[in-house]
């Protein structure tokens, strides 16, 4: 019987920090094809850095099937120390998102 209640206490305990997950990727440096180039980039203004360490992340088009969105500019903290950011570009008729790196 204690071995019975000992699995069941057993088995309860580890299902209940065996939440659902769900993870999100992006691929780094990976090109997608996408035919007409991009439209010229916005000319903005640069608000003040909100804290120090901030790096400004100028705004870029993006492509969602075959048309280009403009996700305007951001201050963002670089995800560890070192980091710098690779801006998104759209190279013979390619287009590389946006990354982090050393």
């Amino acid at each position: 019987m204690k071995t019975k209640l000992m699995v069941l206490l057993l088995l309860a305990s580890s299902s209940m920090f065996a939440a659902g997950r769900v993870f999100f990727g992006f691929s780094v440096g990976v090109p997608i094809a996408v035919a007409p180039p991009p439209p010229p980039a916005y000319v903005a203004y640069v608000p003040p850095a909100p804290a120090y360490g901030y790096t400004w992340i100028s705004g870029y088009w993006y492509p969602v099937g075959p048309r280009w969105y403009w996700h305007p500019g951001y201050w963002a903290r670089p995800p560890y120390i070192g980091a710098r950011w690779y801006a998104a570009r759209y190279y013979r008729g390619r287009y590389y998102a946006g990354y982090w790196r050393r």
